[in-house]
């Protein structure tokens, strides 16, 4: 799967966008089709491989028994944001042989216009023509959280790296 020369042609395309320059806090998001995210995974790895390489580990900050954090548009541009605040925001690290991205995962239900914002500032990319100035600004402070929330959880995975090569003979 890795190291596939071929590629396949994807009946829905991944979703996925990711910076110019690797390294920050969120370097681009994943947005994908379903709540059965193993389904999409592979093509994902195969989306991601031109650029981080042979993809040797995915870090995930939530378990099976978490809820999936809901963001959905109502009525004139307000915004609930079930799940959000009370759970935290889905993030990833795939690490590969050239390369490590830091993803935020989108939920599968978010709508299309906010799910495409979010996207494409999650990789610091222009809102485009259909943005409205409201969604921008949710697209933002959901990219802001997520950003500070990838950044506490970095340093607990480097202090939990650091004890263990401590602790070994």
């Amino acid at each position: 799967m890795n190291g596939m020369s071929g590629s396949r042609r994807l009946a829905s395309p991944v979703r996925i966008t990711l910076k110019p320059t690797l390294g920050g806090d969120i370097d681009g998001a994943w947005w994908p089709h379903s709540f059965a995210l193993a389904r999409e995974l592979p093509e994902l790895i195969e989306a991601l491989h031109p650029v981080l390489g042979e993809i040797v580990d995915i870090k995930i900050n939530w378990s099976s028994s978490s809820g999936t954090p809901v963001l959905k548009t109502l009525t004139s541009g307000a915004v609930s944001m079930h799940g959000w605040n009370d759970r935290q925001h889905r993030l990833m690290i795939v690490s590969g042989r050239t390369g490590c991205a830091r993803l935020l995962v989108v939920p599968s239900s978010t709508s299309v216009n906010l799910g495409r914002l979010v996207i494409r500032r999650a990789a610091a990319m222009d809102p485009g023509a259909e943005h409205d100035s409201s969604m921008c600004d949710i697209a933002d402070a959901v990219i802001r959280a997520a950003e500070a929330e990838c950044s506490l959880w970095s340093a607990q995975l480097l202090e939990a790296a650091a004890k263990v090569e401590a602790s070994a003979p």
